[in-house]
């Protein structure tokens, strides 16, 4: 098997690991000796063995004179396990293939420092999927913001509600069980104000196992969220974020308070400049990030929601479940609403389809920005 072959069975691994959910990423190492596989491994979970550690584990004596292949550059630095170049390097392994390089200024030199150690490196086999691989945690050191997988079921006629807002069910079960494993494994859930208005959700993760418990985050500029709302009743089962506008804050002062002495964080976030009704999600993602550690967020808004997420740039991986029906409806919601014309169908956003799955009687596709 070619170097190819071997890097996407990492790849493979990796992917069987801590998916979206720790703040590290993931990787997948796999070592040959000749023709043979003689170990393999992943990173399992923060603070554990990365997949280095674990791949020399079980190969044992025979990784000796072997060949490497991990997705990502091998670290140098102690945190909170040993460098894995010096691990390679005591195993004496002869050769060491890598897919991407750390974006880690202070984890990076691995590639310089095995073949310091003798240790022929090549590196950039599977370069593009190895990056996508490590594409949260990329954002989250480089930008501070967490990873936004946009969410939503839509008709086949491209809708995600009737003209009065009922959206239940467009998808089948399989599929919202499938959201509900999401919402296990991310750092937060967010919505409109209309949708948890109309819906009334928890948002919280039901009958799957939960890897992390979601902050549920609610964008509402001028604090409309009813005060008896489930978001507002569950507080025991998540914690709940308010964002409102700066005016808000200062307005409803006595509503403000009430929702915090119950538990809830409200956040002042300021208004886009140009466009009065979105406030800057840029800013609420960094919140997010720099105080409560959220690596990556699944947005389940309305039109609106999803058409501040567009307009600003901020989505880096829509999820669509397209269900088996047809409204048929002029004035039904569609998708995304950026709230101004656009005339021209140069002018539309291009997406690049990445993943096609049939779920049950739905089809899910997952979309990465082209």
């Amino acid at each position: 098997m070619d170097d190819r072959t071997h890097m996407l069975r990492a790849i493979r691994l990796a992917r069987q690991g801590q998916g979206y959910v720790e703040p590290n990423p993931m990787v997948g190492c796999v070592i040959v000796q000749g023709d043979r596989i003689v170990g393999q491994g992943m990173h399992q979970k923060y603070g554990a063995a990365h997949a280095e550690v674990n791949a020399l584990l079980a190969a044992g004596k025979q990784a000796r004179g072997a060949t490497v292949y991990v997705t990502l550059e091998p670290c140098v630095h102690f945190g909170k396990t040993p460098p894995c170049a010096d691990a390679l390097i005591a195993a004496g392994v002869k050769r060491v293939v890598i897919g991407c390089p750390d974006p880690v200024d202070a984890h990076a030199g691995g590639e310089a420092k095995l073949r310091e150690a003798g240790i022929d490196v090549d590196i950039g086999v599977c370069a593009t999927e190895c990056a996508d691989l490590i594409a949260p945690f990329t954002k989250v050191v480089q930008r501070k913001m967490p990873w936004v997988i946009a969410k939503w079921a839509a008709t086949i006629d491209g809708q995600i509600a009737t003209r009065t807002g009922d959206s239940q069910w467009i998808s089948g079960e399989k599929s919202r069980r499938i959201v509900h494993q999401l919402r296990a494994r991310v750092d937060a859930v967010i919505v409109g104000v209309g949708t948890a208005l109309a819906d009334d959700p928890k948002l919280t993760a039901r009958r799957v196992k939960l890897r992390r418990v979601a902050r549920r985050v609610v964008i509402d500029p001028r604090l409309r969220l009813e005060e008896e709302s489930m978001l507002l009743r569950t507080m025991d089962l998540a914690p709940l974020t308010v964002a409102v506008a700066p005016a808000t804050l200062k307005s409803k002062k006595v509503k403000v308070q009430r929702l915090r002495d119950r538990g809830a964080e409200v956040v002042s976030v300021k208004r886009r400049t140009g466009r009065a009704r979105q406030l800057d999600l840029p800013a609420l993602l960094k919140h997010l990030q720099k105080k409560h550690n959220a690596t990556n967020v699944l947005v389940e808004g309305g039109s609106v929601t999803h058409g501040a997420l567009f307009d600003q740039k901020m989505v880096d991986e829509l999820l669509v479940f397209v269900g088996p029906l047809v409204l048929g409806d002029g004035e039904a919601r569609p998708p995304v609403d950026y709230g101004r014309s656009v005339p021209r169908m140069a002018q539309a956003r291009h997406m690049k389809l990445v993943n096609v799955r049939r779920v049950g009687e739905d089809v899910m596709m997952r979309y990465l920005p082209d």
